[in-house]
């Protein structure tokens, strides 16, 4: 089995509410894929129809070229890592690992040589006697991916499975994750809120936006690129500024400051004008403005500034000879200016 998958036109209603319109997604055998929004966004919906658990009310789920909307989640040969982890608290991990082939019959002794070359993918081998209520988050969590794996199933479903993590944890956790995927070459799609998460893991990225998926990318080109205001507004930390502007003649005023633009901005009239806080610089003219608050990260700072009663965003490399009260002027390169159409709010 190969791992492609493909969503057409499913369509999932709760009563009078819809809560996916129409989302069509093709997966390619091996990808990382990652399903990004935040909550409510019908991303957990659409992995629960992929996996069977939920039917869909209209639409088609294909794996490896074959219609399997209607077919059961046993028959399917997905397995599933939920966000609680759903291990047996009275089993022991390494029965916990071992229960989906349990319940395919397979012997035992097969069974045992699984459960441990799982475990030992996941580095949890030395704790197969004990029970989940002795393990911590981490190692539950590796209990439950050793659980997904261990039947070598054609798709991988993951449905935010480090959100109970503390943060650095996370941050290892992800690296392992990635390295564990390639190792088995199985197609993954993972469900995440955390657009950080998304962006150092997947492959490509499918950003869903109430119940639509608004944009399909490779990280750069999300971050690079976005299809509108909603997606450029998600992406990024912190995200992108986004002023109100307008074009004349092919030149760029924003806050009474014209920027020439280098490329065809479309037709006149008022855009919004994105920028990202890393592109925004000091400048000797350009827009007035006052600083308003310094977030120092370490590496870098984060500086609120405050100009014509919006909060600009401008992000700097270690930490700069500024104070809060501080007035300044502040610019961008043309190259940097992203445009979208103010009442769409569609890229140009």
């Amino acid at each position: 089995m190969s791992g492609d998958v493909r969503l057409e036109g499913i369509v999932k209603r709760h009563g009078t509410f819809t809560a996916l319109h129409g989302i069509d997604l093709a997966i390619r055998h091996g990808e990382f894929f990652a399903l990004l929004g935040p909550s409510g966004s019908g991303k957990t919906t659409t992995l629960r129809i992929l996996a069977g658990l939920e039917p869909a009310d209209a639409g088609r789920v294909l794996l490896d070229g074959v219609d399997v909307t209607t077919t059961e989640p046993g028959e399917r040969d997905v397995a599933m890592v939920f966000q609680s982890y759903a291990l047996y608290p009275h089993m022991t991990v390494a029965e916990n690992i071992g229960f989906p082939l349990k319940m395919i019959g397979t012997p035992r002794n097969e069974i045992e040589r699984a459960v441990h070359d799982a475990a030992a993918k996941v580095a949890i081998d030395h704790l197969l006697a004990r029970r989940p209520g002795q393990l911590s988050g981490g190692q539950q969590q590796r209990c439950a991916l050793a659980r997904a794996i261990v039947r070598k199933p054609r798709l991988f479903l993951l449905d935010e499975p480090l959100s109970n993590l503390d943060a650095q944890l996370r941050v290892e956790t992800r690296v392992e994750l990635r390295r564990l995927q390639r190792s088995l070459g199985v197609t993954a799609v993972y469900v995440t809120h955390d657009q950080e998460e998304a962006m150092t893991i997947a492959d490509r990225i499918a950003i869903f936006m109430e119940g639509r998926i608004v944009q399909i990318g490779t990280p750069d080109e999300v971050f690079e690129r976005p299809a509108n205001v909603a997606v450029a507004a998600f992406i990024g930390s912190p995200p992108m500024n986004l002023l109100p502007g307008r074009i004349e003649r092919g030149t760029l005023i924003v806050h009474q400051v014209r920027i020439a633009i280098e490329r065809d901005a479309g037709s006149d009239g008022d855009v919004t004008v994105g920028v990202r806080p890393a592109a925004v610089k000091l400048a000797a003219d350009g827009m007035p403005a006052t600083v308003d608050i310094i977030e120092n990260l370490g590496d870098t700072t984060i500086v609120d500034l405050l100009a014509d009663g919006r909060t600009i965003k401008m992000r700097v490399e270690g930490r700069p000879v500024l104070s809060e009260g501080d007035a300044v002027h502040v610019g961008f390169a043309p190259q940097a200016v992203h445009l979208f159409d103010t009442s769409s709010g569609v890229r140009r």
